[in-house]
């Protein structure tokens, strides 16, 4: 009798031991079902976040190549609707210290000045050219660039080789009435551009000019120099009237200016 209650109660804990068996592995299975869903549930949030910064990132660029193509889009407008005027430049000289005031008509729009252009310059110029603010600056010249509307003639002018430019430009800007400093800043500026190509068409706008950037200096001066240069390179010379320059008297309170445009 014993020896069956023993029996029973082996056979009673190895029952026990099979069912806790099974809600452990009962339970291990919930655990790792539930443990794949939240790493799916996690892997599913990282790729719609990713998504959607990418899509963030594909917005942004998009607006910022907007922006860029408007800017260019402004530029060739700006370009299409007029010409350059590059570094005219004012000097003033006269007999004796005195206010000036200076003011620009231009036709088209003005990009850069120097110092800064607010409804016009006033300045104290002294006989040697220097000018000085009210601040107490001093300059050798009031310096303005823009976009000039006007029709230049090219209708005469000089085919010069690019090697032969400086020559040229020496001779030309001194009939055209250019002191050595002037002239010297003028080819300094110019030269870099012009010897590089093969030839050069040039020509020296008159009315086409002034009539489209005019000048109120006051006092009014004595004598009134503007040269502004229009020229094009060009890869074969080409035949062109020589056009005529003439060499103004400098004579009590003398304004010059000097500037240019390359034409395409």
């Amino acid at each position: 009798m014993k020896k069956i209650s023993q029996i029973l109660a082996i056979v009673f804990l190895l029952f026990a031991f099979a069912a806790c068996r099974d809600d452990d592995i009962k339970l291990n299975g919930r655990d790792t079902a539930s443990d794949t869903e939240i790493g799916d549930t996690e892997s599913n949030t990282e790729i719609e976040t990713n998504t959607d910064t990418e899509s963030d990132t594909e917005a942004v660029n998009e607006s910022n190549t907007a922006l860029v193509t408007d800017e260019c889009d402004s530029e060739d407008e700006s370009a299409e609707n007029g010409m350059t005027a590059r570094k005219p430049v004012i000097y003033l000289y006269p007999e004796s210290e005195m206010l000036v005031s200076v003011k620009l008509a231009l036709r088209g729009e003005l990009t850069c000045t120097y110092p800064l252009y607010n409804g016009g310059w006033k300045v104290t110029a002294s006989p040697d050219g220097t000018l000085t603010d009210e601040k107490g600056m001093t300059y050798n010249y009031l310096y303005w660039e823009g976009i000039q509307r006007c029709d230049y003639d090219l209708d005469r002018g000089f085919c010069i080789a690019g090697k032969n430019t400086a020559v040229f430009l020496e001779d030309a800007l001194q009939k055209l009435g250019l002191n050595r400093r002037e002239a010297n800043e003028f080819i300094v500026y110019w030269l870099p551009i012009m010897e590089r190509n093969p030839y050069n068409l040039i020509t020296f706008q008159s009315d086409a000019y002034t009539e489209s950037a005019v000048l109120d200096i006051t006092p009014a001066p004595d004598t009134l120099i503007r040269v502004f240069m229009v020229w094009k390179g060009l890869d074969a010379p080409i035949d062109i009237e020589p056009q005529e320059l003439s060499e103004p008297t400098r004579q009590g309170f003398t304004a010059v200016e000097w500037g240019g445009s390359e034409i395409n």
